[in-house]
């Protein structure tokens, strides 16, 4: 993908105030990421099959708020995240009960949550045996790509 069009992407996603907007071309992908109001310019991974390449658009504002962004709270665990952008559920309707709650023992495969997107409702499995420890996201709460969910010890 050509750098010109790599700039046009970053100053349409600074500019409309958009938090993320994914193209895909041929073998392609490009991500940028808003980082909000501290920082206009967002961040852009270029991927190809082959080795990954990382290009950031603009320095950020400020280091303090570079380093909060970058450092969340540590647990330790397997952190299961989002998949795609959409909707974060803990139970198939709200009638139900949760798919999971703090404490319980979960086995790989096991159903998690569920994360609606474009009106489809697509559930999220555990990869790791383990007990939740953690749940990061309220019902009914908007997720992003790659957003942690549950923190599995």
């Amino acid at each position: 993908m050509d750098l010109r069009k790599l700039k046009t992407l970053i100053d349409l996603v600074s500019e409309s105030g958009i938090s993320e907007l994914e193209v895909n071309e041929g073998e392609d992908r490009v991500r940028i990421v808003n980082a909000g109001s501290a920082a206009p310019a967002g961040q852009v991974v270029y991927a190809n099959p082959a080795p990954v390449q990382a290009m950031q658009a603009a320095p950020l504002a400020s280091a303090p708020v570079a380093a909060a962004v970058e450092a969340p709270a540590v647990e330790a665990g397997f952190v299961a995240k989002s998949p795609m952008v959409g909707t974060f559920y803990r139970a198939p309707n709200p009638e139900s009960p949760n798919f999971v709650n703090i404490g319980d023992t979960v086995k790989v495969g096991q159903t998690l949550c569920i994360i609606e997107a474009m009106k489809l409702l697509n559930e999220i499995e555990s990869e790791q045996a383990g007990v939740i420890k953690e749940i990061l996201c309220e019902n009914g709460q908007g997720v992003e790509f790659d957003q942690p969910l549950f923190i599995v010890a």
